[in-house]
């Protein structure tokens, strides 16, 4: 494991994002960055990413100066709206129905700070989803058996989701999920954090 010179902070309590820093073989911690995720009133998509990747670093920056904080966010798009997490089944077979033979763009705000360095790095890494024409017993079945409610979207690409997909594009496949694990390695190396060497 290499050993970073900074404590490494992800700034988010979610599972797949957890999953997918512990692919990068570095110490972290979580912390939950405690941000309100509501969007300004005429927010782009791309604005609210942007605001809230870099809110939820601040916010654990600022009780842990000496660190390297890791934040992100991401929404799922079609056309300019942006669709939230299903929260019930039946809302994600509503938004699988409504994603049918559509494109779907993944916006994922990635910040990286280090208040010691005075390092503020912020960007987005964005990602599309081609969705098949799905039939309603394909959206059942596949809503039954991996219970997408908590996902942007309404589908898992790490799991099942895969299946409803007709092509996806982009150059981070890991955005998809949440941490676009390329850039985040570029980011961490300018911050004194090389993943490797």
């Amino acid at each position: 494991m290499m050993h970073i010179s900074r404590p490494l902070i992800l700034a988010s309590t979610s599972p797949y994002r957890r999953a997918l820093l512990e692919r990068l073989g570095l110490p972290f911690t979580q912390e939950p960055p405690l941000v309100d995720e509501a969007a300004l009133p005429g927010e782009t998509p791309e604005a609210l990413v942007l605001r809230l990747a870099r809110a939820k670093a601040m916010a654990v920056a600022s009780r842990h100066p000496q660190a390297i904080v890791i934040g992100s966010d991401q929404m799922a798009v079609l056309g300019e709206q942006i669709l939230g997490k299903p929260g019930s089944p039946e809302r994600a077979c509503a938004q699988l129905a409504m994603l049918s033979g559509q494109s779907v763009r993944f916006l994922t705000g990635l910040a990286v700070i280090c208040q010691a360095q005075g390092q503020h790095l912020v960007e987005i890494v964005p990602f599309t989803v081609r969705i098949r024409q799905l039939s309603t017993a394909e959206i059942s079945d596949y809503v039954a058996r991996d219970n997408p409610v908590d996902a942007a979207g309404s589908f898992k690409s790490e799991g099942l989701g895969i299946a409803l997909f007709e092509r996806m594009e982009g150059e981070d496949p890991t955005a998809l999920i949440g941490l676009p694990l390329i850039r985040l390695t570029q980011m961490l190396a300018d911050c004194g954090a090389r993943v490797l060497g």
